[in-house]
This record gives structure tokens, sequence and C-alpha cells, in this order.
């Protein structure tokens, strides 16, 4: 009776995951501009990978497992906002971020004290 609580239990880990999984997935091709997709990708496949995670922990209910899926998520969170991050600046400095839709653009700020300026035709409307 146990095992299929547990199991009942992980299912229903595993599937909340794929659900959220599946939203941003839904999301990159919903959202128009970088920034948008980056937020509404990041949060969700973090969160869902983490629901998977855990699921699959309680499914299989060994301690190898349960420190792979740890070692996994470690990693996963360690490694997710760095990579949003470096997008985000790429996409800035390529000139696909529109600055009207920025309320605080901090890291013009610092481009220009690093001595670094935008082509003046990299904005996302000179390409049209």
């Amino acid at each position: 009776m146990t095992d299929q609580i547990f199991d009942l239990i992980a299912s229903l880990f595993v599937l909340t995951g794929a659900l959220l999984c599946f939203g941003a997935a839904v999301s990159l091709v919903r959202f128009p501009d970088v920034l948008g997709k980056m937020h509404a990708i990041t949060k969700p496949q973090v969160l869902g990978l983490i629901s998977v995670t855990v699921g699959i922990s309680l499914s299989l209910r060994t301690w190898w497992a349960v420190g792979l899926c740890l070692l996994v998520v470690v990693l996963q969170l360690l490694t997710a906002p760095v990579s949003a991050n470096l997008v985000a600046r790429g996409a800035y400095r390529a000139g696909l971020i529109k600055d009207e839709l920025l309320i605080v653009d901090h890291l013009t700020e610092d481009l220009e004290t690093a001595g670094y300026t935008r082509p003046a035709d990299s904005s996302p409307e000179s390409s049209r």
C-alpha cells in the first residue's frame, strides 16, 4: 500500500514537471522578445526539472537516485541563471532588445564605463 502511494505521488510530481516544461516550450513560441522569452523559459523549466527529479527520487527510492537527482538540481540551479544572463547580455549587445521597453538600464552604464559603445545601426528598427 505504501509503495502505491509513493508511486502515485511520484507520478504527480513527474506530470507537474512535464506540464511546467511544456509551458516553457509554449512560451518560447508565444513571447515576441528575447527578455520575455528568457523570463518565461527559465523559471518553469527549472521548477519542472526539480519536480521531475523529485518524482524520480520518490519512484526509485534508492539513495543513489536521490543523490544523482540532487546533483542534477544543484547543477541546474548553478547554470541556468548564468546562461540566461549571458544570453541577455549577448542579445543586448546585438541590438535585439528595445531600449524603450527597459525601465532601468544598468548595462549601458556599465558598458560605457568599460569603454564599449553599441553600434549606431544595431537597433531592431534599423534592420527593417
